[in-house]
């Protein structure tokens, strides 16, 4: 059953790591689902091994999540704070500023992933009417979206998967790595003005520009700003994490404004059918593989220590994306020294990681 197990996982993590199986229509989301199916049909996992590997609270936080989200897009809710910011930026640099605040801060407790796929249309139609080149601009949102996803649990899938595998608090976590996410935001907003010093060391004001009519459900905005800030006091308070995020989604569903469908479709299904693949696929290869000497023989490699769990983790998040990166790390985390520091190292190293390259993170290829 071992090579069974590694021969399933290493298919599963190399459709993942490419994207897609050349010559058919699979792709990442759809080959965590065939891997597991694999697990359970080859024996290597029991039907009942498989449901108890899935994580539910992870799943029930992601999906609360989205639909938090869905409602605020739809409402107008980011229109509206991109309006507000565009129509009082005087100077590329502070327009530039403004978007890696706004990016940042809003992943931070939103999934950055949606931020990419709602701030790119609405920066990219302002840097054409001001008549700017896109690139830096566009760059902030991937990186700042990155960087200030770091700060909490719910500002990305990876880190919702170690809040739920690591039991730390959403203060804690928050208070641990908001210091990290708010100097990233600092220096990646200094790099890219260093890099593109005639679009951004200047004295060139921009010109003014009447703000964009912005239909929205008034009603509704409220309503999601209301529970979302609700939402992030219970988060705070030390309340169950999934509990709070699947309770809010649910009463934003409860509406008479906007039809269930529309919210169902701006949730990605796909990323939630893939997190479920995931938690069994690496469930048969820790069953079949990881043994005890096998665990201790990494032991060996001192991932005890932050340099080189940093590196580790940074390395591994871009060969096979940083949510496979964090499940295949789980198994080796909780027999360390201080397993709560090194879970909050691996959640700084894997969703910083994702500036390093292109294919570093799903926020970049939203983006691109």
């Amino acid at each position: 059953m071992t090579s069974v197990a590694i021969a399933i996982f290493a298919a599963t993590y190399l459709v993942i790591t490419i994207g897609k199986l050349p010559g058919f229509h699979l792709d990442r989301a759809g080959a965590a689902p065939l891997g597991a199916s694999l697990m359970v049909g080859s024996g290597v996992l029991s039907l009942d091994q498989a449901y108890r590997a899935v994580d539910f609270d992870t799943i029930a936080l992601l999906l609360g999540m989205m639909i938090v989200v869905a409602n605020l897009r739809l409402s107008g809710f980011f229109r509206l704070v991109n309006n507000w910011v565009v129509t009082r930026a005087r100077h590329p640099f502070v327009l530039l500023a403004a978007i890696v605040l706004v990016a940042g801060s809003l992943s931070a407790f939103l999934v950055n992933d949606t931020i990419c796929l709602v701030m790119t249309p609405l920066v990219l139609e302002v840097i054409t009417r001001l008549k700017r080149k896109p690139v830096p601009y566009l760059l902030a949102i991937a990186m700042a979206s990155n960087i200030g996803s770091t700060a909490t649990i719910t500002g990305n899938p990876q880190n919702m998967i170690i809040g739920s595998l690591s039991h730390i608090p959403y203060g804690a976590f928050a208070a641990s790595l908001w210091p990290v996410a708010a100097a990233g935001l600092g220096l990646a907003t200094i790099l890219i003005a260093l890099i593109y010093p005639g679009e951004f060391l200047t004295r060139e004001r921009l010109p003014r520009i009447a703000a964009i009519p912005t239909p929205h459900h008034r009603p509704l905005v409220l309503k999601s700003v209301l529970i979302m800030g609700t939402m992030m006091v219970f988060f705070f308070a030390g309340q169950p994490i999934a509990k709070v995020a699947i309770v809010g989604g649910a009463l934003l569903l409860f509406t008479r404004r906007v039809k269930a469908e529309k919210v169902y479709r701006e949730i990605d299904w796909p990323l939630l059918v893939m997190f479920v693949g995931l938690f069994i696929v690496v469930a048969g290869l820790e069953g079949a593989v990881l043994t005890p000497d096998v665990i201790a023989a990494v032991g060996r490699l001192h991932l005890g220590s932050v340099p080189i769990l940093s590196v580790a983790t940074a390395g591994l998040s871009n060969l096979v994306s940083n949510v496979p990166a964090v499940l295949v790390l789980k198994p080796f985390i909780s027999d360390l020294p201080d397993p709560t520091r090194a879970w909050l190292v691996v959640a700084m190293a894997s969703t910083l990681a994702g500036n390093f390259t292109l294919v570093g993170s799903v926020a970049n290829l939203i983006v691109a």
